[in-house]
């Protein structure tokens, strides 16, 4: 997404949030502003009173009617934590707010809760931006969650995403969106705008790229993370990707209308930056601009981030489009403006309240759930004789080396954090006065070795560039124009041309000085780390742009805190176990659901300083009704010595179907801690709908009345115990 739309679109929202303020103060009293009115009265009421060029107008991010005194609710990226790049209307500052890790590590939490609390967070201080007299910087509407699915570790944008299995980034999807609007019976917190429908996972060619496979993987797969927000989440709004489906770019398909709009219930489409441009420009499908915004226009989009306006009042002049199209695509966007309630008094909207005081990111209650974000989200992938946690009193001299040992990487989707804590910071202040830390970017000129030789232990810090070099931070090209320094690495506009882990040979030259070596992997995807696998005794995972990635790191590496979280993706051992990158056919052995051959780490993938043993898998029914729900229960125990949390990951199978399955599918899991020694019946709901396969046929989803395997592990790779639950017909 191009920040110089959002900068655009931002002062005009202010702009109109001023002007419409004043016009409201004086102004007649209108239908509109009555909240005990039915909401589509409301609209039509300010519809009726709109000129055709303010309708035209109010389809960009500026939602606003300053005339009638409408305020825009705005627009701001908003994945893992605001974007706001801009200037502020009072002063000219940067606005700094809460940043959690990249997606990839807030699905590795598995905690949907914990997620919902950061949606919250970010919302909350998006309604203080908008709202406090020091900002008024409209951004009540936050372009996130990413729904998208991390089909091929080689797609540069996995960084954005929370992992490659349907059910689990559905599940967070939800979260993230129940947590941004709020649980207001009436009110909505923030709108949440999901991002990209449909299928969209390369960035080589994106522009005018075809995803291309068959409706049962659209309905299963793909189109299921936005299918749960909607439905399960509340959303109703998503912005439609670059690419097309089968031939059809999104922008104009007709599953927009069909399904989105139709069955979902969706309120607010928008396209992608620079996208209706691309319909004429790349994809050859009309001859100019005009004839591409008339037909995004009339597929559903409501929101432009392009060029439109003219062109949309030369087809209202001659009538390739009407009045009655420009009010039905408002009429769906001002129920989002009425939902804000920001047409309303603020009495009874408990949102309206959030102006002035204390920015909330500096109090104690934001930061504690971003401490806890980057704590749950910590993968421990290896640990070889117990070489963590580490013994303070038993080391004097610890050696931390690389060069992401010292920084807290911005990614192209992060804001602005109030703080940040990198991991040479946080181990010096957990290590204490009485530790020697010494600090080697890299081994120019022999130091990390040096360091390395004069240490206890070692902590190597190795990754990922989120933004492709200091050269490429600032810059915004089209896709595949320019590649990332490192081969390895990727982001918006440049997909992966290696998974290969560059500084993997500063792993083996520390290695080499010192075995007590500890390997930090901080890494937006994954990597083929096969040698750091064989040779490197402990190896903790993380990801990009937490504010507290530091201390997080620290209280692990030490033992102040007991890492549980799980790989959300498959790491494959080779680049040649993976199917050409523009198959979008998963069947071909993508994901832990089809893969072919040994992966480097499974899917569900992380360890724990104790150890749990699951036993007595049970359902709460002998049988499984077609519309019904079971309760999967299995009794957890801690069988260590610390506490820890245990993530107990539910798949199904189904061995006797009639069609094509895969081998396995997530389908519950719940993250619980335990003491030492405490047992735990951990239950999972089960609904059949979980286990319904699209019904081409019938163009529905069915549960098949067949006998379903149900397995209980701590990876998809290590089931612990299996069952059968029988589904009986409806």
């Amino acid at each position: 997404m191009q920040t110089n739309i959002l900068a655009a679109a931002a002062r005009a929202a202010v702009l109109a949030t001023a002007l419409g303020a004043g016009v409201a103060a004086h102004a007649a009293t209108y239908p509109f502003q009555d909240p005990a009115l039915p909401p589509q009265q409301r609209i039509a009421n300010i519809l009726s009173l709109m000129t055709p060029d303010e309708k035209i107008a109010a389809l960009s991010p500026d939602s606003g009617v300053p005339r009638l005194g409408i305020p825009s609710f705005g627009a701001t990226e908003g994945i893992h934590g605001l974007v706001q790049r801009g200037e502020s209307t009072r002063q000219r500052e940067r606005i700094t707010t809460t940043q959690f890790p990249q997606p990839p590590g807030m699905g590795a939490t598995w905690d949907p809760d914990l997620v919902r609390q950061a949606g919250a967070v970010q919302s909350t201080e998006a309604r203080y931006i908008t709202q406090s007299t020091k900002y008024k910087h409209p951004m009540l509407m936050q372009w996130g969650p990413q729904s998208d699915l991390a089909r091929d570790p080689r797609w540069g944008r996995s960084e954005e995403v929370y992992g490659e299995d349907p059910f689990l980034v559905g599940t967070m999807a939800t979260a993230y969106t129940r947590g941004i609007q709020g649980d207001d019976p009436k009110y909505w917190r923030g709108a949440a705008l999901l991002k990209h429908f449909l299928a969209n996972s390369n960035e080589d060619g994106r522009g005018n790229s075809s995803s291309n496979f068959d409706d049962r993987l659209f309905h299963e797969y793909y189109a299921a993370p936005f299918r749960m927000a909607f439905q399960d989440g509340g959303a109703r709004a998503l912005m439609a990707a670059y690419n097309a489906w089968n031939g059809t770019p999104m922008d104009v398909h007709p599953v927009l209308r069909s399904l989105v709009i139709k069955e979902w219930g969706a309120d607010v489409i928008s396209s992608d930056g620079g996208a209706i441009s691309t319909l004429v420009k790349l994809y050859k499908r009309y001859p100019d601009q005009k004839e591409a915004a008339v037909a995004a226009l009339k597929a559903g989009v409501n929101q432009y981030l392009d060029k439109y306006q003219d062109e949309l009042r030369a087809a209202l002049k001659d009538g390739t489009i009407t009045v009655a199209d420009l009010d039905e695509a408002l009429a769906r966007k001002f129920r989002t403006t009425i939902k804000l309630g920001l047409i309303d008094p603020p009495a009874g909207n408990p949102y309206a309240a959030i102006e002035d005081g204390p920015a909330p990111w500096d109090g104690a209650a934001h930061k504690a759930v971003s401490l806890r974000m980057a704590l749950e989200s910590i993968v421990l992938m290896k640990n070889d004789g117990h070489a963590l946690p580490l013994a303070k009193d038993r080391i004097k001299r610890i050696a931390v080396i690389g060069p992401h040992a010292d920084s807290v990487h911005w990614d192209w989707y992060g804001g602005i954090a109030p703080y940040t804590v990198t991991a040479l910071q946080g181990i010096r202040a957990a290590a204490g006065p009485g530790v020697t830390v010494t600090y080697a970017p890299d081994d120019k000129d022999g130091a990390a070795v040096k360091a390395a030789r004069a240490a206890d232990v070692v902590i190597v810090v190795v990754g990922n560039d989120p933004t492709c070099g200091p050269n490429m931070a600032q810059e915004w090209t089209d896709a595949g124009t320019k590649r990332c320094a490192d081969p390895g690495d990727g982001r918006e506009g440049r997909d992966r041309e290696s998974l290969a882990l560059a500084q993997e040979g500063l792993v083996k030259q520390v290695l080499a000085a010192n075995p007590r070596t500890v390997m930090v992997l901080v890494s937006s995807f994954p990597f083929t780390i096969n040698w750091s696998e064989a040779h490197v005794p402990a190896i903790v995972q993380m990801a990009h742009a937490s504010q507290d990635q530091g201390t997080a790191l620290a209280q692990v590496l030490f033992g102040d805190y007991n890492p549980g979280g799980k790989l959300v993706a498959t790491w494959p051992a080779a680049e040649s176990q993976l199917p050409p990158m523009m198959d979008y056919d998963i069947r071909h052995g993508r994901t832990y659901m089809y893969f072919k051959g040994e992966p480097l780490f499974p899917f569900g993938h992380g360890l724990s300083y104790t150890t749990f043993k699951y036993t007595k898998l049970r359902t709460s029914a002998p049988a499984l009704a077609a519309d019904g729900t079971v309760g999967v229960d299995v009794d957890v125990t801690n069988t260590g010595k610390v506490a820890g949390d245990s993530v107990v990951e539910l798949y199904a199978a189904w061995p006797k179907s009639r069609v094509e399955r895969p081998r396995q599918a997530l389908v519950g899991f719940q993250r619980v801690n335990l003491k030492p020694g405490e047992t735990r019946t951990v239950r999972i709901p089960l609904a059949a709908r979980r286990l319904a396969y699209w019904n081409t046929e019938a163009g529905r989803f069915d549960v098949e009345a067949v006998p379903v395997k149900l397995m209980v592990g701590e990876s998809s790779a290590d089931i612990k115990l299996t069952a059968t639950l029988p589904v009986r017909p409806r």
